[in-house]
Order: structure tokens, then C-alpha cells, then sequence
């Protein structure tokens, strides 16, 4: 069959493809090398699938169910396998195969359109948190993965850089927090890196896990922040919003033992980070919802 990618993956990719990057041209021929080696039967892309890899519902030579997924070298995919293993399907997807063909990975099939954001808020939140808990573990010995402190430390730069002078004071507050918080780190634990409730799909093996993690060394606040900020669009559109942000950091610390001035802190600097590249992109409306989210903290 034609692999074609969906439109939000190109889209998404446009926006952050380096120059030379043919990745997507050559996906189809990849994702067909990848189905005929492990002897595949492709059932369909999933549509709208997500912003950084091409995700494939197949069939495994024994008529079991499974997903084939395809991502460029710069999304790391090879620290997702590595973090996949580490996990070992304890709160989170399985690799079904132990071969390691670069940018390639072929998991547990779960439910791709069940996800805990189907959830009414205040059960999804629950879920998704008890989900997370389980990922926060010891990494191993010699690692790869990218540290806190060092995936931060480009987000930084790349604020400085583009920040036009309506957010400088935002982002002035996001990088004070930063360095505050990076001076004296709680804990040291495997973290998924882009934990949110989407992320988080129902399964046959357990009730949720989670998928697509983009993993990083460092304190579990940091791994919530992304979470606080679930449905921002529904909080920015309620009156009450910014209150609830606040009860929902309290909850969250206290439901997940985090410090709540250091998770606030970390939710600071992740949503001012995602707003001003949402501006730097194109993407008005969402840096708005951001900024003005981050502004509440």
C-alpha cells in the first residue's frame, strides 16, 4: 500500500524540518522496507496520528495485532526504545520486537482513539497522574539520554533568541525559574520528557499507558508541569481559570508527593517555552492561549 503521511505530521514537520532534511521523502520506501522484513500486514495509517512520527496498525505473521512506527533521527527515537525497555511495559507501551532497525519501532497494539482525555476532567487528571507515577523510575547505570538540565538549557537559548519584546518579561520569569530550580534538583528519574493526557491510551494489558515518550533525566516536577496544563484551552475560555490552574498544581503536587513552588515553577518555564515557539512557527492562537496560561502562574 502507499504510505501516505498524514497532513498534521507534515505540517508539523515543516515546522521544525532543518534544511536537507528528506526524511519524509524517503518514508514510504522505508516503511515499506519495514513491513516486508518483518513480514507486516498493514491494515492502515493512523489518521490524524500524531506530530512527530508515522504511526501504522499492522498485523504480525501470527495474525496478532500491532503498530509499526516510523520517526526521524531528530526525534530521538532510538532514546524512546531505550526507554521502552527500561520500562518494560509497566505503565507504558511494549516494544513486541528486540530488533533495533534505526528510526523503526514495532509495539503493543493499544486503542489509538481511546485516549484519557476522553475522560470527564477531574477522572482523566486522576488517570493520567497514577499513569506517570509509574514511569518515574531509577535510570539505568550508563544512559544516553538527555538531561534536564541540558534539553532546558537549548529551550533557553532558543527563547532568547527569538522572544519579541511583548514577551521578554514572561520569558525573563521562565529563565529565572529555570535557573532556580536546576540548582538544586530534588531527584535524578527516568522521565517520559512530553507527558499529557493524549499521550495516555487504553490498553487490553492494563487499563492506560502511555506512549510517545520523548525521555530525559531529571525531577519528576518536570514531567508534570506538562500535565497542569492539559485542556489550556478550556481553562483560558472559563472565568474561573486561572484559579483552577492553581488547585490543580496543588492537587497534583500533593496527589503525586512533588514540591508544589517547584512544579509551578517547571510549568512556568514549559508553557512560556511552548509559546513563544508556537509564535516562532506561525502559530498565533495557540502561543496566545500559552502565554496567557503562563502569565496566571
Amino acid at each position: 500500500m502507499a504510505f501516505e503521511p498524514p497532513q498534521r505530521l507534515v505540517r508539523a514537520l515543516g515546522e521544525t524540518a532543518p534544511d536537507g532534511d528528506d526524511w519524509l521523502e524517503t518514508l514510504p520506501g522505508a516503511a515499506q522496507r519495514a513491513v516486508a522484513l518483518r513480514e507486516l500486514t498493514v491494515e492502515r495509517v493512523q489518521v490524524p496520528g500524531g506530530r512527530s512520527s508515522l504511526v501504522v496498525l499492522v498485523r504480525r505473521a501470527d495474525g496478532s495485532s500491532a503498530v509499526l512506527k516510523l520517526a526521524p533521527p531528530r526525534f530521538r527515537p532510538e532514546a524512546e526504545r531505550a526507554a521502552l525497555v527500561r520500562w518494560g511495559g509497566s505503565g507504558a507501551v511494549q516494544l513486541v520486537e528486540e530488533s533495533s532497525q534505526e528510526g523503526v519501532l514495532l509495539l503493543e497494539r493499544l486503542h489509538p482513539d481511546v485516549s484519557v482525555r476522553s475522560l470527564p476532567e477531574a477522572k482523566a487528571l486522576l488517570e493520567a497522574a497514577g499513569t506517570l507515577r509509574r514511569l518515574w523510575v531509577e535510570p539505568p547505570a550508563e544512559h544516553a539520554f538527555e538531561s534536564v538540565a541540558e534539553r532546558t538549557e537549548r529551550q533557553a537559548a532558543a527563547m532568547r533568541a527569538s522572544a519579541g519584546a511583548e514577551v521578554v518579561p514572561l520569558v525573563d520569569a521562565a529563565l529565572t525559574a529555570r535557573a532556580e530550580l536546576l540548582a538544586a534538583p530534588p531527584e535524578r528519574r527516568l522521565l517520559h520528557g512530553t507527558f499529557r493526557q493524549s499521550k495516555v491510551l487504553a490498553g487490553e494489558r492494563m487499563p492506560w499507558l502511555a506512549v510517545g515518550p520523548d525521555p530525559v533525566v531529571g525531577e519528576c516536577a518536570f514531567d508534570l508541569a506538562r500535565l497542569v496544563r492539559d485542556r489550556v484551552e478550556d481553562l483560558i475560555a472559563s472565568p474561573s481559570g486561572a484559579a483552577t490552574t492553581r488547585r490543580r498544581v496543588k492537587r497534583l503536587a500533593e496527589s503525586l508527593e512533588v514540591d508544589q513552588e517547584r512544579l509551578r515553577g517547571w510549568t512556568l518555564f514549559r508553557a512560556v517555552e511552548s509559546g513563544v515557539r508556537a509564535l516562532r512557527v506561525g502559530r498565533p492562537k495557540d502561543a496566545e492561549l500559552l502565554l496567557e496560561f503562563a502569565g496566571w502562574l
